[in-house]
């Protein structure tokens, strides 16, 4: 019978412990429905290093292919274009600039053209 109660004392235990990391980083006060104000720890939206880098990736690869596939003035005519338009054209203007990781990659890819 003693195990039994110390195994549940230190599972709370771990939980409180758990609860507490979690509200050292920050918490928000609730009100439940019967009036109490309960803390409980703000969420923390993380994104992954990983996709992170999967997401520049792709990006930098689309930007190469197309860069090969279309040519260097035609590509920057296309840019100029959507830096003249609205707020999320000149956003995707900005996204779609020619880097110099970008122009080495579409080099190495012409190169791969028979």
């Amino acid at each position: 019978m003693a195990h039994t109660n110390t195994q549940n004392f230190d599972k709370r235990l771990e939980k409180i412990l758990r609860k507490h990391q979690k509200m050292s980083r920050g918490y928000v006060p609730t009100l439940t429905e019967d009036g109490l104000i309960v803390a409980t720890p703000r969420r923390r939206v993380r994104l992954p290093w990983r996709a992170g880098l999967f997401l520049l990736v792709v990006v930098l690869g689309f930007k190469a292919i197309l860069l090969a596939a279309i040519g260097t003035t035609a590509y920057a005519e296309r840019v100029a274009g959507l830096q003249a338009g609205t707020q999320i054209e000149r956003a995707g203007a900005w996204v779609m600039t020619a880097d110099p990781v970008t122009v080495w990659l579409s080099e190495r890819i012409v190169l791969l053209k028979p």
